[in-house]
């Protein structure tokens, strides 16, 4: 009887946090598209006519050698590269026998030193969903011929 008793209070309890219907905000009318952050704003106006003699002084910083100044600079110069594209020549993948021999070519390219690691894996995921990918169609092919047959 107890539990019964929890399981209502937590019921009432998470009705109560939400109380609009999904899809539904308490301002319908919400903030306007575009419009800028108020913290933003100042922070531009205080730079507003400033930003040349501050980058002229990071950069005067960074010649005399102050490492926060250079990686500062650096990081707006040169910014850390997430991903690029990765040239190696693999056989057509057509059936998910083909998978193996592609995994072969990027295993060599990667002992060549062609490719890193890094790289070598991240082809592997694709040839990895290229698999499902073949295999999910395979298995539909399967299941239809199956079903006609029935």
């Amino acid at each position: 009887m107890e539990q019964r008793v929890a399981t209502e209070k937590t019921g009432k309890k998470q009705r109560n946090l939400k109380p609009f219907r999904p899809g539904q905000s308490g301002n319908p009318d919400g903030r306007p598209k575009g419009s800028r952050n108020k913290a933003t704003l100042a922070m531009e106006a205080l730079l507003d006519g400033e930003a040349e003699a501050i980058t002229r002084k990071a950069i005067e910083k960074a010649l005399e050698g102050d490492m926060t100044a250079i990686r500062l600079c650096l990081e707006r110069i040169l910014p850390t590269i997430k991903s690029r594209p990765i040239e190696i020549d693999l056989p057509p993948v057509k059936t998910a026998q083909d998978i193996q021999a592609a995994h072969g070519a990027v295993i060599a390219a990667m002992a060549k030193g062609e490719i890193t690691p890094d790289d070598a894996g991240t082809i592997a995921g694709v040839l990895e969903a290229r698999r499902r990918a073949i295999e999910t169609v395979e298995l539909e092919a399967r299941m239809v011929a199956l079903e006609e047959k029935a």
